[in-house]
């Protein structure tokens, strides 16, 4: 039986993870969640870990509503590290939002233990010394996000692909004119066609800055050069995504709007089994449709590919900006056109120069943060 560290076990990922986990009669050995002491403590009581990690916020409310239980309640960053490489795990799910899943990353691998990422940005901030090191210990990273793990699985027993091409579902205001872009509201971000995720993704899928991510994560994490990535715009999302071989033969992964599915291909690989995700008829499915993205109206998708090219540092930069920005737009401090305007000039703005460490990283987000956080009221819309 397996043995699973969930770190993000409240959020959307998280959940359904525990779902699959228990389809299997896998363990959890830890459970790690943010601010949410109420479901983590129903999570606990149902799945019996023997650690359960929560915010220093909600650390005492927790500790004395398991109080009852054997489960060891710890807080504080290095605490979280210490559930990220706990011993009796097998493999390490991080789902963590945001740069808050690169040092527990950075802990797992040292510990040696088998990596399922849902958190991209963990690659989008550090992917170059996260490759480094899992290569350095000899770790395997499964990509939990549907994209990744659409190639990866499009990858096995074939030869290398010379080209990965990214889906993308377009979000909820692909299509829609410039004047409801400039008039958009969070309420309208939300509302995601095919997907049902957490807000700051969503949002993040309404700017394409999700799949500019996705772009970045998927040329660390199968080791592939900008040019040989393409992203194209498929609103049905049932190709998760598509490689291209020499001979101009292309493999897609199809599946329903289910995240369940790639969640539990990296619990079980290499193995495949009964799946509690949702299953797809391609008669009801009927049509796809494939189109180039409008990078002009969404210039987030293009500001990731300059990050990238930049380096390691732009790119923590870019993804520290985003975070700011769009919690500020969640709370109506600011308007989509201005949020897009902030976390292009702050990743514009940002000193991208000097070595890449831990420290070097958490210091550009930091600072494209408050970047994003000073210039908000004095940025006019686009």
């Amino acid at each position: 039986m397996k043995t699973i560290t969930l770190l993000g076990s409240t959020g959307s990922i998280g959940t359904q993870a525990l779902e699959v986990i228990e389809s299997l009669s896998m363990k959890c050995g830890v459970l790690c969640a943010g601010t949410n002491y109420k479901l983590l403590e129903t999570q606990c009581r149902r799945f019996c870990p023997e650690i359960a990690y929560i915010d220093e916020s909600k650390y005492s409310l927790l500790k004395t509503a398991l109080a009852d239980t054997p489960v060891r309640v710890v807080t504080g960053e290095d605490a979280l590290c210490e559930c990220a490489a706990y011993e009796k795990s097998d493999i390490v799910l991080n789902s963590l939002l945001g740069i808050r899943g690169l040092r527990p990353m950075a802990a797992a691998i040292e510990a040696h233990k088998t990596i399922a990422l849902a958190n991209k940005e963990t690659l989008v901030t550090g992917g170059s010394l996260i490759m480094a090191a899992a290569k350095k210990n000899g770790v395997r990273i499964l990509p939990v996000d549907s994209e990744h793990s659409a190639i990866f699985q499009c990858m096995q027993g074939h030869v290398r692909p010379s080209r990965l091409i990214l889906t993308a579902s377009g979000g909820a205001f692909y299509g829609k004119p410039d004047s409801f872009l400039a008039a958009a509201t969070a309420a309208d971000a939300l509302c995601h066609p095919t997907w049902n995720m957490g807000k700051k993704i969503t949002v993040d899928c309404a700017t394409l800055m999700n799949k500019g991510f996705e772009f970045i994560e998927a040329a660390h994490l199968f080791s592939f050069g900008a040019e040989k990535i393409d992203v194209i715009v498929h609103r049905e999302s049932i190709v998760h995504s598509m490689v291209e071989f020499e001979d101009g033969s292309i493999l897609a992964q199809l599946g329903a709007h289910d995240m369940r599915l790639p969640i539990q291909y990296a619990l079980t690989y290499p193995e495949r089994t009964g799946c509690i995700a949702k299953k797809i008829s391609l008669s009801d499915v009927g049509t796809l449709h494939f189109e180039t993205p409008d990078e002009k109206r969404f210039p987030l998708l293009m500001k990731a590919k300059e990050c990238f090219k930049r380096g390691t540092l732009s790119c923590s930069a870019l993804n520290g900006a985003d975070e700011a920005a769009v919690a500020l737009f969640l709370e109506g401090k600011t308007d989509y056109m201005q949020m897009i305007h902030l976390i292009c000039d702050a990743a514009d703005n940002a000193d991208t120069h000097g070595l890449v460490t831990l420290e070097s990283i958490e210091e550009a987000d930091g600072a494209a943060r408050e970047y994003v956080k000073t210039h908000c009221t004095s940025h006019a819309a686009f």
